[in-house]
């Protein structure tokens, strides 16, 4: 028997079944499309974390009291210990760190903005200092950015996002307009460019103010962040990271052995962290659909041992004239095999459809790697052969005599 032959009754005899097929894919289809969502999901988020990443440039290096990512309560209580950065590690940083060709700093904190009777909640404000645009990468839409005499002087003039020209100024020319941060009045000298979306949250609802503002306002306890950019050969900047480190160990007074009481990190050191969080979650995740793909596969062997059974005498037929194991095995696999291909073909369009609902709704990232496609008929397919070999080796070692017997 040819192996077209072999498909085309293996697909008449799931036509023949419809409603048994179709409950029979449930398990193939759900286990297949929990895989492709995930594998969707995490490299989206992959790819927009690299993006936006390699966006702040693969040069710039922050100096910062606490990691960015905090795995456990611990280690949070350990950082909450450490000293402060203060203004005065940001110049000493800028004095004397020769390979940085630029160092700002930055605080933030969330509040309200008022205009006009209009107000905004949970809006960033964040006390830049004048270099602290071009290190965030943030291009100046309208007007100007910060200049140093806006922080010597402590100016009260803002940069906002354009959330809160949206949303609070309306139509008409922003600049010069007054709006009141936690009610103190600040002046709109320049717009940042839009931002767009992170999972859902805009990143376009802020205001910047020159940092000396910041702190006559806010206080002068909150710990300022630092960023510096190397530009250059990777030595350079690994060479920059160095100077730095040095100059913040001489200003704590850190002795040789001890270890920093600082964090320093790069881009890499980000997108290491993001890819082992979402790594971490893409195996737990794939762990349950795999699970789905067990029981759809358990499903499978069942449904064909019912299929042997009611088909007994076909096979004895078959057998009688002429048909040897060989053929018998090969038509219950292609069968198996078939029925899961279908289910994984259906389980890859659920996947990508619900991921892609996802990014609609929720904002999350995704992205579809043709590689995750074809694990996905892969698995299917594997699932059919690998639990379709019990029915069909019964199948194939019915006696034929016995067979014929059999009532129809």
């Amino acid at each position: 028997m040819s192996i077209l032959e072999a498909f085309k009754l293996a697909f008449q005899s799931l036509w023949g079944n419809k409603m048994r097929s179709i409950l029979t894919l449930i398990g193939v289809v759900m286990g297949v499309a929990s895989v492709i969502m995930v594998l969707t999901l995490v490299q989206g988020a992959k790819k927009y974390i690299s993006t936006k990443l390699s966006g702040y440039g693969a040069d710039v290096f922050t100096v910062n009291r606490m990691s960015s990512v905090i795995l456990s309560a611990d280690q949070y209580f350990s950082y909450q210990k450490r000293k402060i950065l203060r203004m005065e590690d940001y110049e000493a940083i800028k004095d004397g760190c020769p390979d940085c060709n630029e160092v700002g700093a930055m605080l933030n904190k969330s509040t309200k903005v008022v205009y006009n009777g209009h107000s905004s909640s949970n809006t960033g404000v964040r006390g830049y200092t004048a270099s602290m645009m071009s290190l965030n990468n943030i291009d100046i839409a309208v007007g100007r950015g910060f200049t140093p005499a806006d922080e010597e002087h402590a100016f009260h003039n803002c940069i906002v996002g354009y959330d809160i020209v949206d949303n609070l100024i309306g139509d008409g020319d922003p600049i010069g307009k007054e709006i009141r941060v936690d009610g103190i009045p600040f002046t709109i000298v320049g717009i940042g460019d839009r931002q767009g979306k992170t999972l859902g949250q805009s990143q376009d609802n802020w205001v910047a103010v020159p940092i000396s503002v910041y702190q006559q306002v806010y206080g002068y306890n909150d710990s300022v962040d630092i960023y510096a950019r190397a530009s250059g050969a990777p030595e350079v900047m690994a060479r920059a990271e160095d100077e730095a480190r040095v100059i913040m160990r001489s200003r704590r007074h850190l002795g040789p052995g001890t270890p920093d009481d600082f964090e320093i990190q790069t881009n890499d050191t980000f997108l290491d962290i993001a890819n082992q969080l979402l790594g971490v979650f893409a195996w737990v995740v794939l762990g349950l659909g795999s699970i789905a793909l067990v029981v759809g596969g358990v499903v499978i062997m069942n449904i064909m041992l019912v299929s042997v059974t009611e088909r007994t005498r076909e096979i004895g037929v078959r057998k009688a004239l002429g048909a040897k194991q060989r053929d018998v095995l090969v038509q219950f696999l292609i069968e198996s095999a078939s029925l899961a291909g279908i289910g994984g073909v259906f389980g890859i369009l659920m996947g990508v459809l619900v991921g892609k609902l996802i990014t609609v709704f929720v904002g999350f990232p995704t992205a579809v790697p043709l590689w995750a496609v074809f694990l996905g008929l892969f698995l299917a397919s594997g699932v059919g052969i690998f639990f379709g070999v019990y029915p069909a080796s019964k199948a194939a070692r019915l006696d034929p005599v016995v067979a014929l017997r059999a009532e129809m």
